[in-house]
Parts: C-alpha cells; sequence; structure tokens
C-alpha cells in the first residue's frame, strides 16, 4: 500500500513541509515520486516517520540527530540480524505453542 503526502499528513499529523524538510536531512528518507512529481510513501516509510516524530518531540532530538539516530539503530539492527532472526524464530515457535494450547483448553 502507498500513501499521498496528504494521506500522510493525516496519518501522521507530520505538516508536508516538515516531511520535506526531513528529506534534506535524515538519510534514507526518500519517498519515492510518481510520474507528476508527487510523494509516494510505502509503509517503511510511515514507520520511518513515526520513529523520526517520536525521536523529535518525546526523546528532544533535532532531525539531523533524529537521522544519526536512525543509522546506528540501523547499523545495530545489521550488526545482530542472526541473533534477531533467532528471537523471531522463538517468538514464532512460542506463539504457536501458545495456539495449540489454548486449542487443548
Amino acid at each position: 500500500m502507498t500513501y499521498t503526502i496528504g494521506q500522510i499528513e493525516e496519518l501522521t499529523g507530520v505538516k508536508a513541509h516538515i516531511l520535506r524538510y526531513w528529506e534534506e536531512v535524515v538519510p534514507g528518507f526518500i519517498p519515492q515520486k510518481d510520474k507528476s512529481g508527487r510523494r509516494i510513501y510505502s509503509q517503511r516509510e510511515v514507520e520511518l516517520i513515526f520513529r523520526i516524530k517520536y525521536l523529535i518531540t518525546e526523546k528532544k532530538f533535532t532531525a539531523e540527530g533524529a537521522g544519526q539516530q536512525i543509522l546506528e539503530e540501523a547499523q545495530a539492527v545489521h550488526d545482530n540480524a542472526e541473533i534477531i532472526r533467532q528471537i523471531q524464530e522463538a517468538r514464532n515457535y512460542l506463539t504457536q505453542a501458545f495456539l495449540e494450547l489454548k486449542k487443548l483448553n
């Protein structure tokens, strides 16, 4: 699913001019554009917008600082990809086991 900049404004509460500014200062925040040059946002960008908004409003980062924090988080995920995969597998296993146990009750 993709979203227009207007839909993103409604969904996230972040104004279009702020989103355009973030494109300039946050690495990796580059929504696609359609043939007419209008921004099209993916679910990944929606999640990124919420993360940036959280870092700025709650953690008091600057936009540039939020961008740096996101880069550091991405690197940490990359560095720990195998551990994260194992945790996800364990969660899946435990979820399935829980659902099977619920069936027995």
